[in-house]
């Protein structure tokens, strides 16, 4: 089969495809022909040699990956040869608070992850994909989607009505925007591209702020919603958390996701006892919350947003196009075609 493997030094270019055999499926495990395939901020980190983790020699990138279960090892009793399933961004976080096996077992990191042809997964590492989505849209769910999702859902317990702020148009944030929407939530943008917050406008967001023309959008913010947001989608980090708190009501929620404006930073605890915030650091979430995410995706229809498909040969055109920011959604690889 065909795979790209990371060999050290790192860095795009030194992506390259490999041939390697077929793996086999242990027991409770299952072999997945890999259809399509997206790409996270995390993983640009970890091509690039920056990423906070350590990675595995002759690593296969990638955490997000959807295919088609072609063999199933003994003891399998989740899914079948051909159900359609998505990977579970942690292949030992079934549910609950994750213990300490969870870590050790994201995707494309510590172990060899989706860009592949065929994959072997764990019986609980992964989960079926809605009937309406396609296996692009379905690769496209298991980090950013679930990370909104666990954002919202699990730490936020969003309401009809509330108000969410999400940074930025990557997948993270877009999925964010598209959930609040489908749950009866007022979204607002930011971003520093008026075109990207015209986009952001044409999937549902009330209002979008332009945070280079306005440098204080937490006051815009608070004064959109006459005394802060509920939630805010934190993906900016040390840069933007001191905004994101100004941003919420009293006793409202930031969901600390990423660390775009840089990893370190100080912020004085009298900010977060004087807006009684409540913040949470949100790694992606468990094959339970996957699995509770697909159920309303189903019901709902909802599309994830695709920006742009690379075939598999242009995987490290892929990855570029990811590290120009010029994407609004996701940045796809189509693994079959």
């Amino acid at each position: 089969m065909r795979a790209y493997q990371l060999p050290k030094p790192t860095g795009i270019d030194a992506l390259a495809i490999a041939d390697l055999p077929t793996p086999k499926p242990a027991y409770r495990q299952v072999l997945v022909k890999v259809m399509a395939c997206s790409l996270n901020y995390r993983d640009l980190a970890i091509v690039q040699g920056n990423y906070r983790m350590g990675s595995k020699a002759d690593l296969i990138p990638l955490s997000d990956g959807a295919g088609e279960v072609v063999e199933v090892g003994p003891g399998v009793t989740r899914v079948k040869a051909g159900d359609r399933v998505a990977s579970c961004f942690f292949q030992r976080w079934i549910g609950g608070a994750p213990g300490p096996e969870a870590q050790p077992s994201a995707l494309g990191g510590g172990i060899d992850g989706m860009l592949a042809e065929y994959v072997v997964l764990e019986e609980h590492g992964v989960v079926k994909l809605p009937d309406h989505l396609s296996y692009e849209d379905g690769a496209t769910l298991p980090c950013a989607a679930v990370t909104a999702w666990h954002a919202l859902v699990e730490h936020g317990n969003l309401i009809a009505g509330q108000t969410v702020l999400v940074q930025g148009t990557g997948g993270v944030s877009i999925f964010a925007l598209q959930l609040a929407r489908m749950m009866g939530a007022q979204v607002i943008a930011t971003s520093s591209s008026d075109a990207k917050l015209a986009r952001a406008k044409q999937l549902g967001a009330a209002h979008g702020i332009n945070y280079k023309t306005t440098p204080d959008w937490e006051k815009a913010a608070a004064d959109l919603t006459q005394g802060g947001v509920d939630q805010v989608i934190e993906v900016g980090g040390a840069g933007t958390i001191p905004k994101s708190l100004m941003a919420i009501r009293l006793g409202g929620k930031v969901s600390v996701i990423g660390v775009l404006t840089g990893p370190a930073g100080d912020m004085s605890p009298m900010l977060l006892l004087g807006r009684r915030a409540n913040v949470q650091g949100i790694s992606v979430g468990s094959m339970q919350m996957f699995e509770a995410m697909n159920r309303a995706i189903a019901v709902n229809g909802l599309k994830p947003v695709i920006d742009k498909v690379f075939p598999f040969v242009q995987a490290q055109d892929a990855f570029r196009y990811l590290q120009s920011a010029a994407h609004v959604g996701k940045v796809v690889i189509n693994v079959a075609g």
